[in-house]
Parts: structure tokens; sequence; C-alpha cells
């Protein structure tokens, strides 16, 4: 599991959306504008969480992005593998995993990560930064 810039920008659209958004569509120069980031650079990461089934986009006048899945179901490690993929941060120089001593170091701290973030929910944040802005 690796962390990009990327993931930094579909956690903070994701606690937006969690935190501010109703049932109404928004709008990704709006989601852009909260991160001052690119609203073309945005997209490209919002269907990422499109196809990973945590947001759903709403087409035509008043369209955006909003939740598809119930905000309390939706851990920081869901909004990860969604940009990121599944991969492993640590690939053993051997010949395989399978009997590297290292590698069975470095994937029990990645389960202990992965473990910790799915257990961490988007919403309990949320609830925090509600009437602050998310670009923190």
């Amino acid at each position: 599991m690796k962390y990009s810039k990327a993931t930094s920008y579909a956690l903070h659209t994701m606690m937006y959306l969690i935190a501010y958004a109703s049932e109404s569509p928004v709008g990704v120069q709006l989601l852009a504008d909260k991160q001052h980031v690119s609203p073309t650079y945005l997209s490209k990461i919002l269907t990422k969480l499109v196809k990973a089934n945590l947001i759903e986009s709403a087409s035509g006048a008043g369209g955006g992005y909003r939740l598809k899945r119930n905000k309390e179901d939706i851990s920081f490690l869901d909004v990860i593998h969604a940009v990121e993929g599944t991969a492993s941060l640590f690939e053993c120089c051997g010949n395989g995993n399978s009997g590297c001593l290292i590698h069975g170091v470095m994937l029990e701290a990645e389960e202990q990560m992965e473990q910790h973030l799915r257990a961490k929910k988007l919403t309990e944040l949320a609830l925090q930064v509600r009437g602050h802005l998310v670009d923190a």
C-alpha cells in the first residue's frame, strides 16, 4: 500500500462529501477549489472513487458527485485502496517472498496498519471538521 498526493485529495474529498454534502451532487469545481487543485486532476481521482463504488456521479445541470455508500461504512482503507490499489509496500529482493523472514515482518506491520485504517471511519473525523474548512 503506497500513499500519493492523490490519496490525500481523495480522503479530503470524501471527508467533505461526508461532512457537508446532502443528497444533492457537489460539483467538481467546488471540490477542487476547497483543496486548491485543478478540477481536471481531481476528476481523475473522482473517477477512481466512482469505480470503487464509494461515490456516484450525476451528469447534466446541477450535476456532480455524491456518496454512494453509507457514510458510516466508509473507512480510510476503502479510499486508499480505491486510489492506490492493494499492492504491498514492501517487495522482497530474494527469490520470492514465501521464505523471506524480512518480508514476514514487513507484511505483519502492513497488516496491522491496514487493520487500523479499516477500523477508522471517515465519519469520525467528519464530525470534528463540520464548520471548518476541509483543506486543513
